[in-house]
């Protein structure tokens, strides 16, 4: 399996130092993954650096959580099982390098121009705001004008209108994985 870093010797097979991958590369890239779930998964038989949970500590975790007590020992087991895969998953994802990488706000796009773009200013909402008027005079209230707006245009919109392939109500992407 090919690992593909941050490193410049490494990132560009061809030497490119700019920051950038040349379009003919991408295929070699995205031809084979660079890591699995799997990976991070401990192995079927107990891993020696899984980290050890005792009945105790698992009887302690269910009262904090308000969760009941497992009924079997066999479901104690199981329990214990899932909570050492799960401790070696965190463990596996505490291992990566995250050095110069940027804490993630927000799942959307955070770059100058989207920021410029969701930044909310007067002159945006100039149009809100001359709806409003003000009556009284010791106390100033807003009103807003509450005339329906007309969104027929909006309601009738064909959202599959684009869509290659429906069923039904929805519209169907084509997936390379097979079907199990």
């Amino acid at each position: 399996m090919r690992h593909f870093t941050a490193s410049p010797l490494h990132a560009y097979p061809h030497g490119r130092e700019n920051g950038g991958i040349h379009p003919d590369e991408l295929e070699e890239l995205f031809a084979e993954p660079t890591w699995s779930v799997e990976s991070l998964l401990p192995p079927s038989t107990h891993a020696p650096d899984a980290p050890q949970v005792t009945s105790q500590q698992l009887h302690h975790l269910l009262r904090l959580s308000a969760l009941p007590p497992p009924e079997t020992l066999e479901q104690e087991q199981k329990m214990l099982d899932t909570l050492a895969a799960q401790l070696h998953f965190v463990g596996k994802i505490q291992e990566v390098d995250t050095t110069d990488v940027k804490p993630l706000r927000a799942i959307r796009d955070e770059t100058a121009a989207a920021e410029e773009t969701q930044t909310i200013t007067i002159d945006s909402i100039k149009g809100a705001l001359q709806k409003e008027k003000v009556i009284g005079h010791h106390y100033k209230r807003i009103q807003r004008d509450t005339a329906p707006v007309d969104a027929k245009n909006v309601e009738d919109w064909d959202v599959l209108g684009s869509a290659e392939r429906k069923s039904g109500k929805y519209f169907v992407v084509e997936s390379e994985r097979p079907q199990e």
